[in-house]
């Protein structure tokens, strides 16, 4: 089996579930990284406890970068932070983790709440890609291995298949088309990147990390993975995908999701 080895690895939020599993079992690898940058809104608030716990638990390996998804402003800080610390490396693998959804319906969605969810689940990601595209270039170019992999230089959009055309998971749970909707985008934002990155031997990947008990997860009902053992299986399959799956939808397990 391959094992997932980048050099360097960038997650969005990062202080709470998916992000802060990854961040964990990322540096508790027996070959961990050498750079994790864990990045959320604030990281002094009372949600970054636990974040900050395992950063000082790993203090030459785990930084924390405070960036808002939302603010480009803020993504281009980050980065230069970032930069600043790679000392000349590139930056190997890439989580657009973050994103938010609001309760709504059909009747009662709202511009407002549209326009939110889309700047971070979306927008966002599409501002991240823009502003760290030198350094996830310059990984790829200097890496010794062959073709693409999440080792080299890759983009993993952390999607949904609630945002599935063909199959719109648990409509009968949560309409949320604020969700839905951003989701659909982010995956049509990562088919664009495969195109335009192909050349550049960037892997661009959107992924259903599957139902897990996350704050987000258990807000329509008890997910009935836990967030561990959705992390574990998530970095298994990240291990295994080439060039073959780049710009495609895919499950936790690796299988081909319809758009």
């Amino acid at each position: 089996m391959e094992d997932l080895n980048p050099r360097s690895v960038l997650v969005t939020g990062s202080n709470r579930g998916i992000g802060l599993e990854l961040v964990k079992q990322l540096v508790g690898k027996s070959n961990p990284p050498e750079w994790i940058f864990a990045t959320c809104r604030d990281p002094e608030g009372p949600r970054a406890k636990d974040l900050k716990n395992l950063a000082a638990r790993h203090q030459h390996r785990v930084q924390i970068i405070q960036l808002d998804t939302s603010d480009p402003s803020s993504i281009k800080a980050a980065a230069a932070k970032i930069t600043e610390r790679l000392n000349g490396a590139g930056l190997n693998l890439l989580f657009n983790n973050a994103g938010i959804v609001k309760e709504s319906n059909m009747e009662s969605e709202t511009p407002e709440k549209m326009l939110e969810v889309y700047n971070v689940n979306v927008i966002g990601p599409m501002v991240m890609i823009q502003v760290f595209l030198p350094l996830l270039r310059k990984a790829s170019q200097e890496s010794a291995l062959k073709g693409m992999s999440c080792s080299k230089a890759a983009i993993v959009n952390i999607s949904s298949l609630c945002g599935s055309i063909a199959d719109v998971l648990a409509w009968d749970i949560g309409q949320i088309p604020n969700y839905r909707c951003s989701k659909a985008a982010l995956n049509m934002l990562t088919r664009c990147q495969s195109l335009r990155y192909a050349e550049d031997k960037i892997l661009c990947i959107a992924l259903h990390p599957g139902w897990l008990q996350t704050d987000m997860g258990n807000a329509p009902g008890t997910a009935p993975t836990t967030v561990e053992d959705g992390v574990k299986e998530i970095l298994k399959t990240l291990a295994q995908l080439s060039e073959k799956e780049t710009g495609t939808f895919v499950n936790w397990d690796g299988k081909p999701l319809p758009w």
